[in-house]
Protein backbone atom coordinates (compact mmCIF):
# COMPACT_ATOMS: atom_id res chain seq x y z
CA UNK A 1 0.00 0.00 0.00
CA UNK A 2 1.26 3.21 -0.77
CA UNK A 3 1.40 5.27 2.47
CA UNK A 4 1.64 9.84 2.63
CA UNK A 5 2.62 10.83 5.98
CA UNK A 6 3.16 14.51 7.33
CA UNK A 7 4.98 14.85 10.29
CA UNK A 8 7.75 12.13 9.49
CA UNK A 9 10.48 13.25 11.42
CA UNK A 10 8.62 13.38 14.61
CA UNK A 11 8.06 11.02 17.65
CA UNK A 12 5.30 8.75 16.70
CA UNK A 13 5.73 9.75 12.84
CA UNK A 14 9.55 8.21 12.54
CA UNK A 15 8.28 5.03 14.70
CA UNK A 16 5.37 4.63 12.05
CA UNK A 17 7.17 5.16 8.99
CA UNK A 18 9.98 2.22 10.21
CA UNK A 19 6.84 0.07 10.62
CA UNK A 20 5.31 0.49 7.13
CA UNK A 21 8.62 0.25 5.80
CA UNK A 22 9.52 -2.70 7.39
CA UNK A 23 6.12 -4.59 5.92
CA UNK A 24 6.96 -3.23 2.27
CA UNK A 25 4.79 -0.37 2.20
CA UNK A 26 5.49 2.27 -0.29
CA UNK A 27 5.88 5.73 2.01
CA UNK A 28 5.64 9.31 1.06
CA UNK A 29 7.17 11.79 3.39
CA UNK A 30 5.25 15.30 2.99
CA UNK A 31 8.29 17.43 4.50
CA UNK A 32 8.34 21.47 4.70
CA UNK A 33 12.04 21.85 3.37
CA UNK A 34 13.02 20.93 0.02
CA UNK A 35 13.43 17.65 -0.84
CA UNK A 36 16.71 16.14 -0.58
CA UNK A 37 18.35 15.50 -3.99
CA UNK A 38 15.48 13.38 -6.43
CA UNK A 39 13.63 13.05 -2.89
CA UNK A 40 14.67 9.63 -2.54
CA UNK A 41 15.79 8.29 0.84
CA UNK A 42 18.32 5.59 1.64
CA UNK A 43 15.64 3.64 4.13
CA UNK A 44 13.54 3.40 0.55
CA UNK A 45 11.06 6.32 1.58
CA UNK A 46 10.64 9.67 -1.16
CA UNK A 47 10.05 12.81 0.07
CA UNK A 48 7.81 15.58 -1.01
CA UNK A 49 7.47 19.36 -0.36
CA UNK A 50 4.38 21.03 1.38
CA UNK A 51 4.24 24.18 2.94
CA UNK A 52 1.15 23.80 6.40
CA UNK A 53 2.45 27.35 7.67
CA UNK A 54 1.09 29.04 4.06
CA UNK A 55 -2.05 26.21 3.91
CA UNK A 56 -0.24 24.44 0.53
CA UNK A 57 -0.31 20.80 -0.40
CA UNK A 58 0.60 19.70 -3.91
CA UNK A 59 -2.11 17.58 -5.00
CA UNK A 60 0.25 15.37 -7.24
CA UNK A 61 2.68 14.75 -4.20
CA UNK A 62 -0.22 12.93 -3.05
CA UNK A 63 -1.59 11.39 -5.82
CA UNK A 64 -1.54 7.56 -5.68
CA UNK A 65 -1.95 7.25 -1.63
CA UNK A 66 -3.72 5.05 -0.58
CA UNK A 67 -4.27 6.07 3.25
CA UNK A 68 -2.65 9.46 4.39
CA UNK A 69 -1.65 9.67 7.82
CA UNK A 70 -1.52 13.61 9.09
CA UNK A 71 0.59 13.98 12.06
CA UNK A 72 2.53 17.41 12.22
CA UNK A 73 2.01 19.78 14.57
CA UNK A 74 4.14 22.04 16.47
CA UNK A 75 4.77 20.15 20.29
CA UNK A 76 2.47 21.76 23.03
CA UNK A 77 5.26 21.33 25.14
CA UNK A 78 8.49 22.34 23.40
CA UNK A 79 8.18 26.29 24.84
CA UNK A 80 6.69 28.43 26.63
CA UNK A 81 3.19 29.48 25.74
CA UNK A 82 3.75 32.82 24.77
CA UNK A 83 1.36 34.69 22.22
CA UNK A 84 3.04 34.01 19.46
CA UNK A 85 4.03 30.03 20.17
CA UNK A 86 0.01 29.83 21.04
CA UNK A 87 -0.44 30.95 17.69
CA UNK A 88 2.21 28.59 16.20
CA UNK A 89 0.51 25.54 18.00
CA UNK A 90 -2.88 26.60 16.87
CA UNK A 91 -1.97 27.59 13.20
CA UNK A 92 0.32 24.68 12.33
CA UNK A 93 -2.20 22.36 12.98
CA UNK A 94 -5.34 24.16 11.46
CA UNK A 95 -3.62 25.51 8.26
CA UNK A 96 -1.79 22.28 7.65
CA UNK A 97 -5.43 20.38 7.85
CA UNK A 98 -7.10 22.34 6.07
CA UNK A 99 -4.77 22.67 2.97
CA UNK A 100 -4.27 18.77 3.00
CA UNK A 101 -7.78 17.36 3.48
CA UNK A 102 -8.43 20.33 0.50
CA UNK A 103 -5.74 18.82 -1.18
CA UNK A 104 -7.18 15.44 -1.57
CA UNK A 105 -10.76 16.79 -2.06
CA UNK A 106 -8.96 17.62 -5.46
CA UNK A 107 -7.57 14.20 -6.16
CA UNK A 108 -9.03 12.68 -9.44
CA UNK A 109 -8.71 9.39 -6.98
CA UNK A 110 -8.29 10.23 -3.47
CA UNK A 111 -7.20 7.90 -0.41
CA UNK A 112 -9.52 5.92 1.13
CA UNK A 113 -8.97 7.16 4.53
CA UNK A 114 -7.45 9.94 6.24
CA UNK A 115 -5.87 9.41 9.95
CA UNK A 116 -5.85 12.98 10.80
CA UNK A 117 -3.93 13.62 13.92
CA UNK A 118 -5.69 15.06 17.18
CA UNK A 119 -5.66 14.70 20.84
CA UNK A 120 -7.10 14.16 24.20
CA UNK A 121 -6.78 17.95 24.97
CA UNK A 122 -9.98 17.86 23.30
CA UNK A 123 -11.78 17.13 26.64
CA UNK A 124 -10.29 19.66 28.59
CA UNK A 125 -9.47 19.18 32.43
CA UNK A 126 -12.14 16.53 33.96
CA UNK A 127 -10.81 15.65 36.91
CA UNK A 128 -11.21 11.95 37.78
CA UNK A 129 -14.49 11.35 35.77
CA UNK A 130 -13.61 8.69 33.20
CA UNK A 131 -14.08 10.05 29.90
CA UNK A 132 -14.62 7.99 26.45
CA UNK A 133 -15.39 9.50 22.57
CA UNK A 134 -18.80 10.17 23.81
CA UNK A 135 -17.56 13.09 25.93
CA UNK A 136 -18.35 16.61 25.12
CA UNK A 137 -15.49 19.17 24.08
CA UNK A 138 -13.54 21.00 26.74
CA UNK A 139 -12.99 25.22 27.01
CA UNK A 140 -9.47 25.67 27.34
CA UNK A 141 -6.80 26.43 24.73
CA UNK A 142 -6.20 23.11 24.24
CA UNK A 143 -9.22 21.67 23.98
CA UNK A 144 -10.43 24.49 21.30
CA UNK A 145 -7.33 24.21 18.93
CA UNK A 146 -8.55 20.57 18.83
CA UNK A 147 -11.81 20.94 18.27
CA UNK A 148 -10.59 23.66 15.49
CA UNK A 149 -8.09 20.58 14.05
CA UNK A 150 -10.70 18.01 13.76
CA UNK A 151 -13.32 20.60 11.54
CA UNK A 152 -10.29 21.64 9.51
CA UNK A 153 -9.96 17.67 8.32
CA UNK A 154 -13.95 18.45 6.70
CA UNK A 155 -13.37 18.84 3.22
CA UNK A 156 -11.75 15.36 3.31
CA UNK A 157 -15.13 13.83 4.47
CA UNK A 158 -17.03 15.98 2.16
CA UNK A 159 -15.60 14.63 -0.65
CA UNK A 160 -16.08 10.91 0.62
CA UNK A 161 -12.93 10.07 2.33
CA UNK A 162 -13.20 8.39 5.45
CA UNK A 163 -11.72 10.64 8.55
CA UNK A 164 -10.43 9.40 11.43
CA UNK A 165 -9.48 11.68 14.68
CA UNK A 166 -7.05 9.80 16.92
CA UNK A 167 -7.29 11.27 19.90
CA UNK A 168 -3.50 10.52 21.05
CA UNK A 169 -2.77 10.74 24.77
CA UNK A 170 0.64 10.85 26.62
CA UNK A 171 3.32 8.80 24.55
CA UNK A 172 5.50 6.81 26.72
CA UNK A 173 8.63 6.79 25.16
CA UNK A 174 12.66 7.57 26.08
CA UNK A 175 13.41 9.09 22.74
CA UNK A 176 11.04 12.09 22.38
CA UNK A 177 7.72 13.66 23.84
CA UNK A 178 6.77 14.57 27.86
CA UNK A 179 8.29 11.10 28.72
CA UNK A 180 11.49 11.75 26.77
CA UNK A 181 11.73 14.21 29.39
CA UNK A 182 11.17 12.46 32.31
CA UNK A 183 13.46 9.59 31.69
CA UNK A 184 16.86 11.34 32.11
CA UNK A 185 15.67 12.95 35.39
CA UNK A 186 14.37 9.38 36.89
CA UNK A 187 17.33 7.58 35.67
CA UNK A 188 19.25 9.99 38.08
CA UNK A 189 17.44 9.57 40.88
CA UNK A 190 15.76 12.83 40.81
CA UNK A 191 12.45 12.15 39.78
CA UNK A 192 8.89 12.87 41.79
CA UNK A 193 5.30 13.05 42.07
CA UNK A 194 4.23 16.58 39.89
CA UNK A 195 2.08 18.55 42.01
CA UNK A 196 -0.47 16.57 44.15
CA UNK A 197 0.26 13.75 41.92
CA UNK A 198 -3.68 12.99 41.90
CA UNK A 199 -4.19 13.88 37.94
CA UNK A 200 -4.49 11.59 36.11
CA UNK A 201 -1.86 10.61 33.46
CA UNK A 202 -3.85 8.85 30.18
CA UNK A 203 -0.94 7.55 28.45
CA UNK A 204 0.04 5.08 25.31
CA UNK A 205 3.33 3.34 24.70
CA UNK A 206 5.03 4.27 21.58
CA UNK A 207 4.55 0.87 20.04
CA UNK A 208 0.65 0.73 20.69
CA UNK A 209 0.09 4.07 19.31
CA UNK A 210 2.02 2.94 15.97
CA UNK A 211 -0.30 -0.31 15.70
CA UNK A 212 -3.29 2.12 16.70
CA UNK A 213 -2.81 4.55 13.85
CA UNK A 214 -2.23 1.54 11.45
CA UNK A 215 -5.48 -0.29 12.83
CA UNK A 216 -7.60 2.70 12.15
CA UNK A 217 -6.06 2.42 8.16
CA UNK A 218 -7.11 -1.11 8.24
CA UNK A 219 -10.46 -1.22 9.71
CA UNK A 220 -13.08 0.46 7.29
CA UNK A 221 -15.83 0.87 10.35
CA UNK A 222 -13.87 3.61 12.17
CA UNK A 223 -14.07 6.94 11.15
CA UNK A 224 -14.74 10.07 13.31
CA UNK A 225 -13.50 10.30 16.85
CA UNK A 226 -10.90 7.52 18.66
CA UNK A 227 -8.86 7.95 22.14
CA UNK A 228 -5.76 6.05 21.36
CA UNK A 229 -4.73 5.84 25.02
CA UNK A 230 -4.21 2.48 27.31
CA UNK A 231 -7.27 0.78 28.92
CA UNK A 232 -5.98 1.64 32.32
CA UNK A 233 -5.33 5.37 32.98
CA UNK A 234 -3.38 5.80 36.20
CA UNK A 235 -2.22 8.84 38.25
CA UNK A 236 0.93 10.77 38.56
CA UNK A 237 1.55 9.45 41.68
CA UNK A 238 1.20 5.98 40.02
CA UNK A 239 3.13 6.96 37.31
CA UNK A 240 6.21 8.42 39.46
CA UNK A 241 6.24 4.76 40.82
CA UNK A 242 5.76 2.78 37.89
CA UNK A 243 9.21 4.68 37.02
CA UNK A 244 10.69 4.19 39.80
CA UNK A 245 10.09 0.64 40.02
CA UNK A 246 11.12 -0.15 36.51
CA UNK A 247 14.32 2.28 36.47
CA UNK A 248 15.36 1.22 39.96
CA UNK A 249 16.08 4.67 41.29
CA UNK A 250 13.94 6.42 44.27
CA UNK A 251 12.30 8.96 43.49
CA UNK A 252 12.30 11.33 46.20
CA UNK A 253 11.33 14.74 44.76
CA UNK A 254 8.01 15.97 44.11
CA UNK A 255 7.76 19.24 42.15
CA UNK A 256 5.22 21.43 43.61
CA UNK A 257 2.23 23.14 41.13
CA UNK A 258 3.64 26.37 42.28
CA UNK A 259 6.74 25.82 40.98
CA UNK A 260 5.66 24.39 37.54
CA UNK A 261 3.80 27.24 36.99
CA UNK A 262 6.47 29.62 38.11
CA UNK A 263 8.70 27.52 35.04
CA UNK A 264 6.14 26.08 32.92
CA UNK A 265 3.80 29.33 32.79
CA UNK A 266 0.34 28.78 31.60
CA UNK A 267 1.16 24.54 30.10
CA UNK A 268 1.51 23.86 34.06
CA UNK A 269 -2.23 23.42 33.49
CA UNK A 270 -1.82 20.62 31.03
CA UNK A 271 0.70 19.06 33.40
CA UNK A 272 -1.30 19.18 36.68
CA UNK A 273 -4.47 18.74 35.12
CA UNK A 274 -6.46 15.45 35.02
CA UNK A 275 -7.82 13.72 31.93
CA UNK A 276 -8.76 10.16 32.54
CA UNK A 277 -9.73 8.71 29.14
CA UNK A 278 -10.51 5.78 28.14
CA UNK A 279 -9.89 3.41 24.14
CA UNK A 280 -13.47 2.63 24.51
CA UNK A 281 -13.87 2.77 20.76
CA UNK A 282 -10.88 1.02 19.88
CA UNK A 283 -11.58 -1.94 22.36
CA UNK A 284 -14.84 -2.49 20.44
CA UNK A 285 -12.90 -2.79 17.67
CA UNK A 286 -11.04 -5.30 18.40
CA UNK A 287 -8.00 -3.48 19.23
CA UNK A 288 -4.98 -5.75 21.53
CA UNK A 289 -2.66 -3.71 23.05
CA UNK A 290 0.29 -5.27 23.88
CA UNK A 291 1.29 -2.57 27.24
CA UNK A 292 -2.03 -1.83 28.87
CA UNK A 293 -0.18 -1.19 31.84
CA UNK A 294 1.68 2.07 33.23
CA UNK A 295 4.68 -0.62 33.66
CA UNK A 296 4.71 -2.48 30.67
CA UNK A 297 4.67 0.59 29.00
CA UNK A 298 7.38 1.91 30.91
CA UNK A 299 9.43 -0.91 30.72
CA UNK A 300 8.68 -1.94 26.62
CA UNK A 301 10.18 2.40 26.11
CA UNK A 302 13.34 2.27 28.70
Amino acid sequence: MRFAVTGSSGLIGTALIRSLLADGHQVVRLVRRPPQGDGRRADGSTEAHWDPAHGQADPTALAGAEAVVHLAGAGVGDHRWTAAYKREIRDSRVLGTAALAEALAELDTPPRVLVSGSAIGFYGQAGDRVIDETAAPGDDFLARVSQEWEDAAQPAADAGIRVVHPRTGLVVAAGGGAWGRLFPIFRLGLGGRLGSGRQYWSFISLRDEVAALRFLVDREELSGPVNLTAPHPVTNREVTAAMGRVLRRPTPFPVPEAALRLVLGEFAVEVVGSQRVVPARLLEAGFRFSDPTIEEAVRAAR
